[in-house]
């Protein structure tokens, strides 16, 4: 593999010198600790007959009781392992593998300690330190260069061990709690004192092989989140923060505090659907093709797509329309696409789709459940593609006394995950939300969708006729008749008809404004005039701020790119998918087309009809629901004057 630019070797010769002081911490290692508690009795060899096990002296020097008498545990982390499963005398292949991987992760650690040491300057102020003859106006830079030499050891050695045992994971997991003896003083010090605390965590869980590996990954990611909560007002971390080691071997590379993670695919099990199955729904067939070359267009070196820095890359859209309009095909097709796509290049794909079923009763919990899902979607090792069906149900309404807890965390969490201030868009991943009652969705969370699909299902006697010929199998001898199978289908046409219908909009209430601001300028084919309609747009619907002029331009750049990969880019990797990113963005970048003023329109038109819409059915549901509430508490009065005059 070639390396980036931004990427340094972390050289096999210089990992595998540090195996002989990893093995040893895996042998055995004495830590007194001072922030956890002890759960457990350490794995140490049974002493000899005859030696007594007295307890610690306890001082009684004044300034001195107050120091911790806790005595020094034997850490023997490989006897611990060893010891997972007491019915068998032999160590376990699962067993030997975690030893294997926890050794290789420490050594991975001190060496990537030991660049930063020299690299920072660490290196010398140890030496001085060590002949006596330090500085003391710089002893307080030492203090703080061991802290961060240690908090990027701890990090990397939580991060190389969450990332060499993900393929050896089963669906098993822990719940192991929080990490506790995170020490700063140096990285020789903070490494025992995790060592000591992962023994304790593996006398409480891990009781048999799955387990074992689940409690080491749990522990190796809680680790790195609390090691990264650390770093963040830590100084002197630049040199560690600012490089990209990259460890050939394992196909492993360590960017700062960030998670490596194990590109892997989930087992996909759906029945695809090809584009010709999807019968009507022409405009969101047509991006949902287009967004899927789109992905496949991530560069998995630099971890940025040329769409998303070139604009026109569709990170979240909504699909809404009546039940049985078609939306769960749109989802097979894409993901049927993306599938066969990513196995024909050899990406690892990953589609998850949040549903109902996530939602928890237990506080907390189906935030967590949520955030898990955006995470393991937007893991930048994977193409991947999620989903949010029925989010009306799913994500609550701020301030919707129906809406439950768990519907309440679920909005906030992917408010803040489309959207919010941390959020990074690498172009590798894009999520749909579905609905058949978007005005029930959240204003806020339903405008942070960047692009909107309206799956209206088939529309013309064409579209039915395609429609009933394809349900109906090949399990019959009904002639066809007089009728050109599919052409209705044909993306080009179809589309362009679609779009130009956006000329005027579609809805009454945006009509009106649209006939009036035309009336009074003439044709919008300016930016002042098309200015002054979303103006007049927001005059009528307060809720059409400045996101939604974002989610438009969006769109309008979605359409200067309004060309198709083409599909031999797709079939023959090497023509597309397997080029440096500057080539892809250059071949990209010629195929763009200039964005004209009827695109601007159409796309105001496009988003302003689904506001429009979206807002008309949310107030006639809650004019509707007061109705019916009025009408309940006249029938209640009248039946109680009844009652009680009689």
């Amino acid at each position: 593999m070639s390396f980036t630019s931004d990427q340094m070797e972390l050289r096999e010769e210089e990992i595998r010198k540090h195996y002989s002081a990893a093995t040893a911490m895996l042998e055995g290692i004495d830590h007194t600790p001072r922030l956890a508690k002890p759960q457990a009795e350490a794995a140490e060899p049974e002493r000899s007959p005859g030696i007594a096990r007295t307890r610690r002296f306890r001082s009684t020097t004044p300034g001195l009781v107050t120091r911790s008498t806790a005595r020094p545990e034997g850490v023997h982390l490989r006897a611990r392992i060893e010891a997972a499963v007491d019915d068998d005398p032999l160590m376990s292949p699962q067993q030997a593998t975690a030893l294997h991987q926890l050794r290789r992760a420490l050594a991975i650690g001190l060496a990537v300690g030991e660049s930063y040491s020299t690299s920072s300057g660490l290196a010398e102020l140890k030496r001085a330190n060590l002949a006596g003859t330090l500085d003391a106006a710089r002893k307080a830079e030492f203090t703080q260069l061991l802290a961060a030499e240690a908090l990027a050891v701890l990090h990397v050695f939580a991060n190389a061990t969450a990332f060499l045992l993900a393929p050896h994971a089963s669906e098993v997991q822990v719940e192991i709690g929080e990490v506790e003896e995170v020490l700063t003083d140096n990285a020789q010090l903070a490494l025992h004192g995790l060592l000591w605390e992962l023994d304790q965590k593996l006398a409480a869980y891990a009781d048999d092989d799955a387990r074992l590996v689940a409690t080491l990954s749990a522990f190796a990611e809680q680790t790195m989140e609390k090691v990264a909560l650390r770093a963040q007002n830590a100084p002197r971390l630049a040199p560690f923060t600012d490089a990209v080691w990259r460890v050939e071997a394992d196909d492993l590379t360590l960017r700062g505090f960030e998670p490596a993670t194990k590109a892997r695919s989930t087992s996909l099990v759906m029945a695809f659907k090809k584009p010709h199955e999807v019968v009507g729904n022409h405009i969101a067939k047509y991006q949902s093709l287009r967004l899927a070359k789109m992905l496949m267009a991530y560069d998995f070196d630099r971890r940025l797509n040329p769409f998303a820095e070139m604009g026109g890359f569709i990170f979240t859209f909504m699909g809404d329309g009546k039940p049985g309009t078609g939306k769960t095909t749109l989802i097979q097709m894409m993901a049927g696409l993306l599938h066969d796509y990513c196995q024909v290049a050899g990406y690892p794909f990953r589609y998850q789709n949040f549903g109902i079923d996530n939602i928890d009763s237990y506080q907390g919990k189906s935030g967590q459940n949520a955030r898990a899902f955006i995470d393991t979607v937007m893991d930048p090792g994977v193409i991947g593609f999620g989903t949010v069906d029925d989010i009306d149900q799913i994500a609550g309404k701020r301030g919707d006394r129906q809406s439950s807890a768990g519907q309440q965390e679920v909005t906030a969490v992917l408010m803040d995950a489309f959207a919010g201030a941390n959020t990074l868009v690498r172009g590798n991943c894009t999520f749909g939300m579905f609905s058949n009652y978007p005005e029930n969705v959240d204003d806020a969370l339903r405008q942070r969708s960047g692009a909107r699909f309206l799956v209206d299902g088939p529309q013309t006697r064409e579209d039915y006729i395609d429609v009933l010929h394809l349900l109906l199998g090949s399990n019959h001898q009904i002639a066809l008749g007089e009728h050109d199978l599919y052409a209705a289908q044909e993306i080009r046409k179809a589309v362009a008809r679609s779009f130009e219908s956006h000329n005027r909009p579609q809805e009454d209430a945006l009509l009106a404004v649209f006939d009036r601001v035309h009336s009074r300028i003439g044709e919008l084919d300016t930016i002042a005039k098309l200015g002054t309609y979303l103006k007049a747009i927001q005059e009528t619907d307060e809720r059409f701020t400045g996101r939604a002029i974002k989610n438009i331009t969006d769109a309008v750049k979605v359409r200067s790119m309004d060309f198709e990969l083409p599909d031999e880019w797709m079939e023959n990797p090497e023509l597309f998918l397997f080029k440096d990113y500057d080539t892809k963005a250059s071949m990209i970048a010629e195929l763009r087309v200039p964005i004209t003023t009827e695109m601007v329109l159409q796309e105001i038109n496009r988003y302003a009809d689904s506001e429009f819409r979206y807002a008309g059915k949310s107030d006639e549901a809650a004019i509707d629901a007061m109705v019916r509430d009025l009408g309940r508490q006249e029938e209640a009065k009248r039946r109680y004057l009844e009652e009680h005059t009689a």
